[in-house]
């Protein structure tokens, strides 16, 4: 195979995807030494657009690998683009004319549900010409919901930063003793993976949210007055958590664009159920209600990165570089999870035409009957995941962050 490597992100940032990039990067150094090692600028844009960097001496120190781990965001920046479904589109012609052009043995693209539809597309365009290149998918997302992986890198981190950052919400409620509701709106369209992270406190006996709604089940209003009338008898502010995604039982979203906007892979963009149940609270129930969203700072708070998850990215980058240098492609890597008590993790992969365009949902059984809250057996799974601090490098009190130049 041609020995040089090119990589790109795609999709939402995460806090943890640079330690993946990180880990691709030291895998190239280990199994592709004498390649040159390439970033695609703005993912499958820059391949189109022919902005390829040499990454060996952007990033070749020690700190420099740590300083890029902790990192927010996406060194190389990032897209979300579409691939043609008809393989004989000519946009697949300069891709792969591309991939000559520089030498490429294999591609690495680190991303989420929709990158490995591109994953997926680039591969059996690759098998239709007979290219031995070899493309891998390797997973992130802050929403933990690509199927066939015990978790996604990036989640770790979100799920910390919102468990904190509830329990602190909460804190700040109690003070107070005046009837009050706060109800936090948690990333996550389809899947809650990240809202139900907002009830890890109460494993350990702290404050965290007093009801949990995922969009894995129907939403009822009525039936969530009722459910903070029931909470109102226990105690006074309450903090509600709920998934952007979450719906009534016909299937309308509550935080569904009013124009009915959609982003380019169709999805219906979403902000506002929060606001919409804060009303609901104020009109029926005649308390104070606010809304609180915690929008981007989930995906980018590295100063409350998971040790856990910042570790595992970087290993699965490198396994990533591995499973290439072995001989495979059209592979997305895979988390495996050989115990929770104590913690172990394996890893492994799946063929990407599997994953690309699937969701992993937040098993019914682990909502409770009511779809108020989550069960404890959910949280033990998550909690191992957000563990562990990591040193910022920092000057003058404020992180340092890593820029690919």
């Amino acid at each position: 195979m041609k020995k040089n490597i090119l990589m790109g992100q795609s999709g939402g940032p995460t806090a943890a995807i640079n330690a993946t990039l990180s880990g691709v990067l030291k895998g190239c150094r280990e199994f592709f030494p004498d390649g040159i090692c390439y970033g695609a600028r703005n993912g499958v844009k820059g391949i189109l657009n022919e902005n390829l960097i040499p990454l060996n001496d952007r990033i070749s120190t020690e700190a420099d690998f740590y300083a890029l781990e902790t990192t927010p965001a996406a060194a190389l920046g990032s897209c979300r683009m579409k691939l043609p479904k008809d393989l004989s589109d000519p946009i697949y012609d300069t891709i792969f004319s591309v991939f000559e052009k520089y030498e490429i043995g294999a591609f690495f693209y680190i991303g989420g549900n929709d990158s490995m539809d591109t994953v997926e597309k680039l591969s059996r365009k690759a098998a239709e010409l007979g290219n031995d290149i070899r493309i891998i998918g390797v997973p992130k997302t802050i929403d933990n919901d690509l199927p066939f992986t015990d978790h996604t890198p990036g989640f770790g981190s979100a799920a910390k930063f919102v468990a904190t950052t509830v329990q602190e919400i909460a804190c700040d409620c109690a003070v107070y003793s005046d009837p009050s509701v706060t109800i936090v709106e948690i990333m996550g369209r389809d899947a809650g993976w990240l809202t139900a992270a907002a009830g890890i406190p109460r494993l350990y006996g702290e404050d965290c949210a007093d009801l949990i709604y995922l969009p894995e089940v129907d939403f009822y209003s009525d039936r969530f007055l009722e459910d903070i009338r029931r909470k109102f008898k226990e105690k006074t502010t309450l903090v509600v958590a709920v998934s952007e995604g979450i719906h009534s039982p016909d299937g309308t979203l509550y935080g569904a664009d009013p124009n009915g906007k959609k982003d380019v892979f169709g999805h219906t963009m979403l902000s506002g159920a929060a606001q919409r149940l804060s009303q609901l609270v104020k009109e029926e129930l005649r308390c104070k209600a606010r809304v609180i969203e915690l929008n981007v700072p989930q995906r980018c708070a590295a100063h409350c990165l998971s040790a856990a998850d910042i570790s595992e990215s970087v290993a699965l980058g490198r396994t990533a570089v591995k499973t290439a240098k072995e001989g495979n492609t059209g592979l997305m890597i895979t988390y495996v999870r050989k115990s929770t008590d104590p913690y172990v993790l394996d890893f492994g992969s799946v063929p990407v035409k599997d994953t690309a365009n699937k969701t992993k949902y937040v098993p019914v059984e682990q909502i409770l009957p009511d779809g108020s809250d989550v069960t404890d057996d959910l949280l033990r799974e998550l909690a191992p995941l957000i563990e562990g601090e990591v040193e910022i490098p920092r000057r003058n009190g404020l992180p340092i962050h890593f820029k690919i130049k």
